[in-house]
């Protein structure tokens, strides 16, 4: 099929990277969609415009929107970040960089937007294995989400398209999706990962993402090409 679109999220990460490099193989003209929220860890949306310019998406949109006046997370708000947790830790409750409905409402305007541009695929990196524990991370929450976005939208209810929410990384751990990053060329040293970088950009190396990614290239065998504290 010629010309088909996906519609990718893109935060800067490892992960969202990955997943926009899985959609260029497939041969998708991409439209990346990142967000500007309210996150202390903006650096993010640099890397994601990068990413767009080396992978040459058809359009990247950066989206402004205020989840800081919510607040709730250690990442809008001001709320310590955690450091220094190992794996179990981490796995023992939902943790406080959760954004409140932070993915139900990335996932609204990508819906929105493929909608528009009559795209069928909406892709995302979520993860349900080496992950932080998100509940908007999970199997089920895509399932739901792609039922209630084919209940939504026109195009849908008239029978012309169908809404697939595509999470290709969701049963990887983050050693495979790094390798397979690899594979398809990604350069992982312009992303970000980082929850709490410092002033001039460089990760803490200590915040659950950072242990992550840390372990994530351990894992693989690869060199973490980080610039870390």
């Amino acid at each position: 099929m010629k010309n088909k679109k996906a519609v990718v999220l893109s935060s800067g990460g490892i992960d969202s990277t990955t997943v926009l490099a899985i959609a260029k193989s497939e041969s998708y003209e991409i439209y990346s969609i990142s967000f500007r929220y309210g996150q202390r860890h903006a650096q993010e949306i640099e890397a994601s415009k990068k990413i767009a310019q080396l992978f040459g998406v058809k359009k990247h949109l950066v989206v402004d929107i205020d989840l800081a006046i919510i607040g709730g997370s250690a990442l809008t708000d001001d709320i310590e970040v955690p450091k220094g947790r190992n794996e179990s830790e981490m796995q023992k409750e939902i943790p406080v960089t959760y954004v409140p409905a932070r993915n139900t409402i990335f996932l609204s305007y990508a819906l929105a937007w493929a909608e528009v541009i009559d795209a069928s695929d909406i892709f995302l990196g979520v993860n349900a294995i080496d992950y932080s524990g998100y509940p908007d991370c999970r199997p089920e929450f895509i399932e739901a989400y792609e039922h209630m976005a084919n209940l939504a939208t026109k195009v849908s209810v008239e029978g012309k398209r169908k809404i697939k929410i595509r999470p290709p990384l969701i049963n990887l751990s983050k050693a495979q999706i790094i390798k397979k990053g690899v594979e398809l060329g990604v350069d992982y040293s312009i992303t970000h990962s980082c929850y709490a970088p410092s002033s001039d950009g460089k990760a803490c190396g200590d915040c659950d993402s950072c242990f992550l990614r840390k372990k994530g290239f351990s894992d693989a065998g690869i060199e973490d090409p980080t610039n870390y504290v």
